[in-house]
């Protein structure tokens, strides 16, 4: 049974991102895709992607394009399991076991598929679905535009039920993703020492392409909390990156053959915009 316990009062301080849309990152992001000659995907719906600037973490500001969209995500969405575990063990009233943490570092770092199974049914399938669509989280939303989902194992195996929106086994819409990087970073995953851990696990990619690529080749010294999946012509990433005082959330989705370099490409152009003189000067005070 979930027994999500009630985020704290202090809670409240944090806004909901749908409402911090920010039109001067929005035209830089629209500008950044055209010049990469990404746009005609974006109207095709074959990328989506968002782009949330936390440096002042209560006062986020966000860009995105197709962000509401439906895509398979392929690993991506093991962040949910992720998510699952530790908040099953808060509902057990004891930690995550040595054996799961392990089990779940490789998931993420690695995207083992056999351990993302295993996390998987030892978390089980329905209970994630609770979390994901719960009140305290609303990661999917099936009145809305979904979100995060995981209906089948890792495996060679039936899945056990698909998004109920799109018939998708491992999907995910990239602001779903990006709230998940905002609960997590505002400590709002479980409890702050659960989002702790979840943050150490992210860290430390192994696999280094997409988003790691484009940012270890021409952004150098960027911390990067990470989960990508790739499946046939689908290429995800989504990364928290801090660098230079500054943080972002960055999220992309793209179905194409080329789509990994696209990712690689489009990160360098996000981080570009977090840097920009022009939106540093809008911090404020």
């Amino acid at each position: 049974m979930l027994l999500l316990a009630p985020l704290l009062a202090s809670g409240d301080r944090w806004p909901e991102l749908q409402t911090a849309q920010d039109a001067h990152l929005e035209a830089g992001l629209q500008r950044e895709i055209e010049s990469l000659g990404m746009a005609r995907a974006v109207r095709e719906k074959r990328l989506a992607a968002i782009l949330v600037d936390i440096t002042v973490l209560d006062e986020p500001r966000l860009a995105g394009v197709n962000e509401h969209e439906m895509m398979y995500a392929a690993s991506l969405p093991k962040i949910a399991i992720l998510l699952g575990a530790f908040q099953k063990a808060a509902d057990e009233g004891k930690p995550v076991d040595p054996l799961s943490i392990t089990m779940l570092t490789r998931m993420i770092r690695n995207s083992s598929n056999t351990a993302a199974t295993t996390m998987l049914e030892r978390t089980g399938f329905e209970y994630i679905a609770e979390v994901l669509t719960s009140a305290r989280y609303k990661l999917y939303d099936e009145d809305g535009d979904g979100g995060l989902w995981v209906g089948k194992p890792y495996a060679s195996e039936k899945a056990w039920k698909r998004d109920p929106l799109d018939n998708l086994s491992h999907a995910a819409t990239a602001f779903q993703v990006a709230r998940f990087y905002y609960l997590l970073e505002s400590d709002r995953l479980v409890n702050p020492e659960a989002s702790a851990q979840m943050r150490e696990i992210l860290a430390d990619p192994a696999i280094e392409h997409k988003f790691v690529r484009g940012l270890e080749v021409t952004k150098s010294g960027s911390r990067i909390w990470r989960k990508s999946g790739t499946w046939r012509s689908y290429h995800a990433d989504s990364a928290l990156v801090e660098r230079d005082g500054r943080r972002y959330i960055a999220v992309a989705m793209a179905n194409d053959p080329d789509g990994e370099n696209w990712l690689s490409e489009l990160i360098v152009a996000m981080d570009d915009l977090i840097f920009d003189p022009e939106n540093i000067a809008r911090d404020g005070p």
